[in-house]
């Protein structure tokens, strides 16, 4: 009997997920200080209304709310996150990871719906790292 294949990015316990990691010739902190300051912030999460806190709820000016749960300088943020016309509350975990000569940036995104959700995070995680490479790249 022939055991049916599992599609990518389901899985047993979140649901869909999405993952993307991109590597940089530049240090760990460097990559970790750019993507929260406000410009890096302002790309892959959006404009703020306030500050990003621990255990409070945030929304962007593009209607993205949340709620960060783990914030670990220099290593990774884990946050509740919805877009504004989702009626589900996914999760996202943004790693970088490295030494000081290189580092990789990584978006994890977890609890998505479906299949057609995850290809639409997977294209806005793809474009969100792009612009961040155009502004590092432009920056240094």
């Amino acid at each position: 009997m022939k055991t049916q294949e599992k599609p990518v990015g389901l899985t047993k316990d979140v649901g869909w997920q999405f993952g993307l990691r991109k590597t940089f010739p530049y240090s760990q902190e460097y990559l970790w200080d750019f993507m929260f300051s406000s410009k890096g912030l302002k790309i892959w999460l959006g404009e703020l209304k306030e500050e990003l806190e621990i255990k409070t709820a945030f929304k962007t000016k593009d209607g993205i709310e949340g709620l960060v749960r783990v914030f670990k300088p220099y290593s990774h943020i884990r946050m509740n996150w919805k877009k504004k016309d989702w009626e589900n509350t996914s999760t996202v975990q943004v790693r970088v990871i490295g030494n000081h000569k290189k580092a990789t940036i990584s978006f994890h995104q977890e609890k998505l719906l479906d299949n057609n959700q995850r290809e639409e995070m997977k294209l806005y995680w793809n474009k969100k790292m792009t612009e961040i490479e155009k502004a590092i790249t432009t920056e240094k």
